[in-house]
């Protein structure tokens, strides 16, 4: 068990770049403390000692916030991230490497017995409010969007948002690839032109470096042919656009303002 717990600090390093010592970690994250306890509960759980299993996850819920049924079956590496208000019931099984959000529930639609909980796939990752009801599947690596209500299947390594769960179209990897270069060259997060962001912003955004993408290649294509034919109107460098000294310019203005106590935005400066 000793070294389960080591295990599962070592895997919120991953997860969590809050995270800055074992220490911390071991007294300062419910969510683990949850998950451990309900391992214990799990055992007695197994060994009939039902009562005494409800017990102990009545009591992990007042201290954490978190409800995890006894009778759910968890793998390795578990991490809940926050912890409050998540529901995990009876017969839900998690597989290893799982990440989920607050306000999660792995919920169940009917009242039969049986097998009536989800099952989350290793590598699942289940945003914030999010409901994934009934005995279906989420698949190795798919994810979850932030308040989805999810109750059909999800393939693997897909994502799925909205109410109820839709699928999102995902982009050829060989294209995914090739925006996140092109997007680290201008500046752009690679994750806000990821062909699985439903933000149409995102999307539009993600459009145009697919076009400014093309258009390079075109002019270097059209630069190379004149070159071969004598002119030497592309042998100028495209000019290097350096964000960091916009930031740093656009930081020592915002401190001049505030040490001349000028309220607003001044042109002049």
């Amino acid at each position: 068990m000793f070294e389960q717990i080591k295990e599962d600090i070592k895997s919120v390093y991953s997860r969590d770049p809050a995270a800055r010592s074992n220490t911390e970690i071991f007294f300062n994250y419910p969510g683990l403390h949850a998950i451990w306890m309900q391992r214990v509960s799990h055992k007695l759980w197994l060994a009939n000692w039902k009562w005494l299993a409800r017990f102990i996850s009545t009591i992990a819920r007042w201290i954490t916030g978190v409800e995890i049924h006894p009778g759910a079956t968890i793998g390795r590496r578990f991490f809940i991230d926050h912890g409050m208000g998540v529901v995990i019931g009876e017969t839900a099984e998690i597989g290893d490497d799982v990440t989920v959000y607050h306000g999660v529930t792995l919920g169940g639609t009917s009242w039969n017995g049986g097998k009536r909980h989800p099952t989350l796939k290793d590598g699942v990752v289940v945003g914030a409010g999010a409901k994934i009801l009934g005995p279906i599947i989420i698949n190795k690596n798919a994810r979850v969007g932030s308040n989805s209500v999810v109750v059909k299947e999800v393939p693997e390594g897909a994502t799925v948002v909205g109410i109820p769960g839709r699928l999102v179209t995902k982009a050829e990897p060989e294209k995914h690839d090739k925006r996140s270069k092109i997007a680290e060259k201008y500046g752009f997060d690679a994750y806000a032109v990821s062909p699985d962001n439903p933000d149409p912003v995102a999307s539009a955004i993600g459009r145009m470096v697919d076009h400014i993408s093309i258009m390079d290649e075109k002019i270097t294509s059209l630069c190379t042919e004149v070159c071969k034919m004598g002119g030497d109107v592309c042998d100028k460098a495209l000019p290097i656009i350096d964000l960091d000294d916009d930031f740093k310019e656009a930081e020592q203005n915002a401190a001049k303002q505030r040490e001349a106590g000028i309220a607003g935005f001044d042109p002049s400066i």
